[in-house]
């Protein structure tokens, strides 16, 4: 098993870590202990902190999702990576492993998402909707390797199960992903979506931040690093959303 707490940055704001699939972010009724309990661990332990430890997630990623994830250790510091978020001004960038290869080789998915709470499954609509969320996607076809094809998503709004939603309607739903129509499951129960990549200023430095998770420790997820197309991609745009 993966080390649970796999620090990508830390400094006295910001902890960033490359989540584990599998483990939830916060509590919940499970009551598997959850990635925030063993970071404030980590940085009680690193740091010989006394008493209690600040440690809030400024983002989600779904149980079963792997990859960057950040954390604010300051209420200052999770202030302003609210308004960060809030206002778009990050880069995500998501690498999704599919069966079924996408009608095009590159485009962007508009739609608007309504989640049943209950059930927790979002449906996309192709018209606004009462209760409906616009969410954007861009997504590109990075190549094709043992009959599966790797995939580079940039969601633009930030909706539940925006990703997976998205390319299940497109035709092309996650490995692994039950609940949005891939017809088995993954072994360890995870989805082959990973938060790959993000760019954003540091809130209380001023500078800009290019934080990238490696793949999980999964052979399957490793060969697709040999792609030819994926050692371009490294690079980064020098403007934000």
């Amino acid at each position: 098993m993966e080390k649970i707490v796999q620090p990508l940055y830390e400094d006295n704001h910001l902890l960033i870590v490359n989540k584990p699939a599998g483990i939830l972010i916060q509590g919940d009724s499970t009551g598997d202990t959850p990635l925030v309990e063993h970071c404030k661990e980590y940085i009680k332990k690193k740091y010989n902190k006394p008493g209690a430890v600040f440690l809030h997630p400024v983002h989600r990623l779904d149980r079963p999702v792997s990859g960057v994830i950040v954390f604010a250790r300051t209420s200052k510091a999770l202030e302003r990576m609210n308004k960060i978020f809030a206002s778009r001004k990050v880069q995500k960038t998501y690498w999704a492993i599919v069966k079924k290869h996408p009608p095009q080789k590159k485009g962007k998915l508009v739609s608007w998402l309504v989640k049943d709470t209950k059930r927790n499954v979002t449906s996309a609509y192709s018209e606004p909707v009462e209760g409906g969320q616009k969410a954007e996607t861009n997504f590109k076809w990075l190549g094709k390797l043992n009959n599966h094809h790797l995939i580079e998503v940039e969601p633009l709004t930030g909706r539940p199960h925006q990703i997976r939603v998205h390319l299940a309607e497109m035709g092309s739903p996650i490995r692994g992903d039950l609940r949005y129509g891939f017809p088995k499951p993954n072994p360890d129960k995870s989805i082959n979506l990973h938060a790959r990549r993000l760019y954003f200023e540091h809130p209380v430095k001023k500078e800009p931040l290019i934080i990238t998770a490696g793949l999980p420790n999964d052979q399957f997820w490793e060969q697709f690093l040999t792609l030819d197309d994926i050692k371009v991609k490294d690079k980064y745009v020098d403007k934000m959303y």
